[in-house]
């Protein structure tokens, strides 16, 4: 391609950026934004009624409120005027933007710890927990959205740019999460959201400032000084600092991401079966430790040559050191809170219990059954032993005192005779019948 056609090309995308005649005069662009950055009166009162919007919105996990909170939150004028102050080196509106900063956030983490304290919902929604782990994705949503910011305030055509920085940035729903981690003592929720917080606010702010350099904003003083060269060294120094903390969480997100990724193509390749299949699969990587737990229905698989053979499949999809746990049929499975091996020892507990029960009515009904052939057993030994007995019956019969109402048990032999016995004889025939039946006591009661 020849020297000509680059020149040509390069002319045209000038000509596609240029902002020459674009822009609004500096002096116009400098009062939209230090009017912004004002916090009294108005613009406080806007953003706790802002910041009472957004608590409710992500306490109800509703987007739509979130971005119309967003949308009136007066928080950005603030931060774009600490960028306009570094670029324009004027360091009175550098502290007034800073302490109207620290006043507006401060504000906003008051109103929301306190609707966070009354409200009756204190459980964490996906909206709460989108602003507790931020990335380096959040970083370049803050810088680019503050280049679009600075460039929409310094263009004559603003069009819709502010509201949606704002809504890109969102600086509002992090604030709120702030406020909903002291309320209900959630360290990761405060930390978080604190973070988020300040990655946006410190992007947006530098972001302002090269961009304000670009447009070639004249200096609040006419000759540079070292305090300003100072400012710019601790700002570079404090986006850095600020950007490391992302880096890692991003790589622990993509790592993250990349284990689940491996694990669904694991399962999904290797966990194929005639007549089982898989119902679900769960990664987690907790602490270091990494687990892939696969639950299958259909046909049980002999359980440790199963796992021995698909373990030793992992590390094919870069899965080393990960633990493989299976649930089948005959794995331990909840119902109703208990787990099948408890179900199981809750049956045999009630199935001991009513055999308890089954053996001792057994024994009453044995006994009742010798009471009914008691007399048949006798009869043969009775004739010899003791003529005189023509019927006898035994039986166990309860008494009840009437007075003491006590219940007393007794052995009775009801006995008819042939002829009479005497005292001895009487006496004699109730040490055998006690012997004979293996009882303590029996009562002789004639009958007629």
């Amino acid at each position: 391609m020849s020297n000509n056609k680059l020149e040509q090309i390069a002319t045209a995308l000038q000509r596609y950026f240029a902002l020459t005649g674009f822009l609004l005069p500096q002096e116009e662009s400098e009062k939209a934004i230090r009017e912004g950055v004002s916090f009294r009166g108005p613009n406080i009162l806007i953003l706790i009624f802002a910041i009472f919007i957004a608590s409710l919105g992500l306490n109800t996990n509703s987007t739509a409120v979130i971005i119309g909170a967003m949308l009136i939150s007066p928080l950005m004028g603030p931060i774009i005027g600490i960028g306009l102050a570094i670029g324009i080196e004027d360091f009175d509106l550098l502290k007034r933007s800073g302490r109207n900063l620290l006043v507006a956030a401060g504000f906003s983490i008051i109103t929301s710890t306190v609707y966070f304290l009354i409200s009756p919902v204190s459980e964490g929604h996906s909206e709460l927990l989108a602003r507790t782990s931020p990335t380096i994705y959040d970083v370049f949503i803050g810088f680019f959205g503050g280049f679009a910011g600075i460039i929409a305030i310094a263009a004559k055509s603003k069009g819709n740019v502010i509201p949606g920085v704002a809504i890109a940035t969102a600086l509002m729903p992090p604030l709120c999460t702030v406020g909903f981690g002291l309320a209900t003592w959630q360290i990761h929720y405060f930390l978080g959201a604190l973070y988020l917080f300040l990655i946006n606010s410190i992007y947006i702010a530098l972001a302002t400032f090269i961009g304000v350099k670009l447009m070639k904003f004249s200096r609040h003083v006419q000759e540079p000084s070292p305090r300003a060269k100072r400012v710019r060294k601790i700002v570079y120094a404090v986006a850095i600092l600020t950007l490391l903390p992302s880096v890692y969480l991003t790589y622990q997100m993509l790592r993250q991401e990349r284990f689940e990724m491996n694990a669904s193509r694991f399962v999904q390749d290797e966990f194929v079966f005639p007549s089982t299949q898989v119902l679900s699969h769960k990664a987690s990587d907790l602490h270091g430790r990494r687990t892939i737990s696969v639950t299958l229905i259909g046909r049980i698989l002999p359980q440790d040559s199963l796992e021995l053979a698909l373990s030793s499949k992992l590390r094919l999809y870069g899965l080393e050191g990960t633990a493989l746990h299976i649930v089948q049929g005959d794995a331990p499975t909840t119902v109703s809170g208990h787990t099948t091996a408890q179900m199981f020892e809750f049956a045999q507990q009630a199935i001991a219990s009513k055999q308890v029960t089954i053996d001792s009515l057994e024994a009453v009904l044995a006994y009742r059954n010798m009471n009914d052939t008691v007399a048949a057993s006798l009869a043969p030994e009775l004739k010899v032993v003791f003529p005189q007995v023509a019927d006898i019956a035994v039986t166990k019969a309860v008494f009840g005192n009437v007075e003491s109402d006590r219940l007393d048990t007794l052995n009775v032999a009801l006995v008819r005779y042939s002829r009479p016995m005497t005292q001895a004889q009487t006496a004699a025939f109730t040490r055998y019948l006690e012997a004979r039946l293996r009882l303590k006591s029996v009562i002789v009661q004639p009958m007629r």
